[in-house]
């Protein structure tokens, strides 16, 4: 057996070792979480059980009298959502390309939108639900300016790591003819990012959806509010009809999502 041959058992024994230690550490630490989070509390769990069965009990069956009165909100949470997600594309286009290494004008610039992008993405949608509700009053306009600069953290995010893995070459033939950075913007890079954009944007539109319905909850309309009303009362055959209309809505969502990914693919 020669050097080189068990030098290579070596250092992939060693590798699978490592690989093992860390996948070790990991599910320690995984552990500590569920312990620490209570999911190995089995006793608490089992007595939850009888709870959950009589609220299961109280929501069925489903109670759609009022189906007529949903309509409004269901279109203001569709509405919501897009013009969110319509807002959030608006800003991170160019928040996006400010944030990339390789179109941003300065590192300065770079590192400057880059925070901004960390500080919207670290707010959660629901906490400028409220103060958005506090400072414009109540109805869909404070659930679309949450939704919208929410998403502006994480959608130029992504845009930005798109510009960063375009084609290097692609971006250097144009830079080459003499183009502006605008030119090499316009010509180099957004022909090459625009699908995965678009995909990223669709993606967004259906996560925002979802989001608001939570947002309804804390004063900003929709199909949301309508489910807080009917909990406060303790409607609960309403609110498991809410909820089936929820569902259904959103499995809509996800197949127009699914058939215009198709169409920009």
């Amino acid at each position: 057996m020669s050097a080189a041959y068990e030098t290579t058992i070596f250092e992939l024994r060693r590798g699978y070792q490592a690989n093992l230690a860390r996948t070790g550490v990991a599910l320690l630490a995984i552990g500590i979480c569920l312990a620490h989070a209570g999911l190995f509390d089995a006793e608490r769990l089992i007595e939850g059980g009888p709870a959950l069965l009589g609220l299961l009990g109280e929501m069925t069956p489903p109670d759609f009298s009022n189906l007529v009165s949903w309509g409004k909100p269901l279109i203001d949470t569709l509405a919501m959502s897009v013009a969110g997600t319509f807002l959030a594309v608006l800003l991170s286009v160019p928040l996006g390309f400010l944030a990339a290494s390789n179109s941003s004008p300065h590192p300065l610039v770079q590192r400057l939108a880059r925070g901004i992008l960390n500080i919207l993405r670290s707010v959660p949608e629901l906490v400028m639900g409220i103060v958005f509700v506090a400072a414009v009053g109540f109805g869909a306009l404070p659930g679309v300016l949450a939704l919208g600069l929410h998403s502006v953290g994480m959608v130029g995010k992504f845009f930005a790591e798109a510009v960063e893995h375009c084609d290097k070459r692609a971006v250097e033939a144009v830079r080459a003819t003499g183009a502006t950075p605008m030119q090499v913007i316009l010509h180099g890079i957004l022909p090459q990012v625009l699908p995965l954009m678009a995909d990223i944007t669709i993606y967004r539109w259906e996560y925002n959806f979802r989001a608001s319905t939570v947002m309804g909850m804390v004063g900003a309309g929709g199909i949301g509010f309508e489910l807080m009303a009917s909990l406060r009362i303790m409607q609960y055959q309403e609110v498991s009809a809410i909820l089936l209309l929820i569902l259904l809505m959103v499995t809509l969502v996800d197949a127009q999502g699914s058939w215009l990914r198709r169409k920009f693919a």
